[in-house]
């Protein structure tokens, strides 16, 4: 009897301890992530800028040179994506023409960040990332010198009126970087659009090899109809390649701004109508060594710029081409653009899926002039 009295208290403590520990205990919530949709406010706006970059990357050489300039960042979408611009010259002749387009990935709380300059005119593989503690870091893999090779953008010193922005590479998968682009800028005033632009013909950077030579037709000014703003009525096929014969329409207004005087251009499209609110850009850069016209899309519910479409005007009439997945399939796409006479233009998106027999039209535009002119 004793000693199982002195084993009913020892039980009942470990029956409380056991309770004690099988309590769920609470678990504290995770941090919100942060919402970096205004990371890159603070360079909206004009700058200055000086440029100290590398001649030759990854070569161990120990040339630089420098550049000085002026550039733009515009709001599109309200602020949930830039365009930046800037125009360089340096002391021994070369000038340099350069964008960047940038999206802002809600879902992820990521940038993409999509550079050219007006020498090529097709956009670099995005870089990717975000802000923590005032500090971005952007990544991208690309083929310099023939090899697979990292790229850190490195953003700093953002509200300070003068950021600072690096590039570096890395040839050994991130163990060392090199960097080889250095940018200081200084904020001078606001800026918007429709004012002047800045755009000559860019002369050869040092330490660079020239563009081949074209025999194509030259058209960097194709576009120039397309400047000023639009009212748009939209006709969209709304289950293409199904056999559907339904359709739904949208009204709405498109604003196309010039860049490099006219070899390049951003077209942003606001619609609504039965299917919803609609958010569109296109992004037009001309490639001076192809003679040729890379326009990218993009809708403001993603951060993706589509596949680019290549081509470029005969008789008037533009035409651009791409292939794409759509619905798991791989497809043609093509898109047509032409005016129809100073005040009206008309463009229209066509798929196929044999290989460019047939096409289905599946988008129409007519666009009517509200203000602006052609060529300004």
């Amino acid at each position: 009897m004793r000693s199982r009295l002195l084993i009913l208290p020892l039980l009942f403590a470990c029956c409380t301890l056991a309770a004690a520990q099988s309590t769920p205990q609470p678990v504290p919530a995770p941090p919100t992530p942060h919402d970096g949709a205004r990371d890159f406010d603070p360079l909206l706006g004009n700058f200055n800028f000086h440029l100290h970059y590398m001649l030759h990357p990854l070569t161990r050489s120990p040339d630089w040179t420098d550049m000085d300039g002026t550039g733009a960042c515009y709001k599109v979408w309200d602020g949930r994506a830039q365009l930046d611009t800037i125009e360089l010259d340096s002391s021994s002749g070369g000038h340099m023409e350069g964008l960047t387009l940038r999206l802002y990935d809600r879902e992820a709380r990521q940038w993409r960040l999509y550079w050219a300059n007006s020498r090529i005119g097709r956009l670099d593989p995005p870089q990717i990332g975000d802000f923590r503690d005032g500090h971005g870091d952007f990544y991208t893999t690309d083929t310099i010198n023939g090899k697979t090779t990292l790229i850190r953008y490195d953003w700093t010193r953002m509200t300070s009126g003068t950021p600072h922005f690096e590039q570096a590479f890395s040839p050994d998968g991130g163990k060392t970087w090199e960097v080889n682009w250095i940018t200081n800028q200084t904020r001078t005033s606001d800026a918007a659009w429709g004012q002047p632009q800045p755009g000559r013909p860019s002369m050869q950077p040092p330490g660079t090899e020239p563009p081949p030579r074209s025999t194509a037709r030259d058209g960097q000014h194709d576009f120039d109809f397309d400047f000023g703003t639009w009212k748009m009525h939209i006709r969209r096929l709304v289950h293409p390649l199904t056999g559907s014969s339904e359709w739904t329409e949208m009204e709405g207004t498109t604003v196309t701004n010039k860049i490099w005087d006219g070899r390049a251009n951003l077209a942003t499209v606001e619609a609504d109508g039965p299917s919803g609110h609609l958010e569109l850009l296109a992004l037009r850069l001309y490639d001076p060594r192809a003679h040729q016209w890379n326009i990218s899309f993009a809708t403001s519910d993603s951060a993706v710029l589509s596949v680019p479409a290549v081509g470029g005007f005969s008789d008037g009439r533009g035409e651009f081409y791409d292939s794409e997945l759509f619905h798991g399939r791989n497809i043609l796409v093509r898109f047509s653009i032409w005016p129809v006479s100073a005040n009206e233009v008309h463009s229209e998106q066509a798929f196929s899926a044999d290989g460019g027999t047939t096409w289905q039209t599946n988008w129409i535009n007519t666009y009517t002039r509200v203000s602006g002119k052609g060529g300004e």
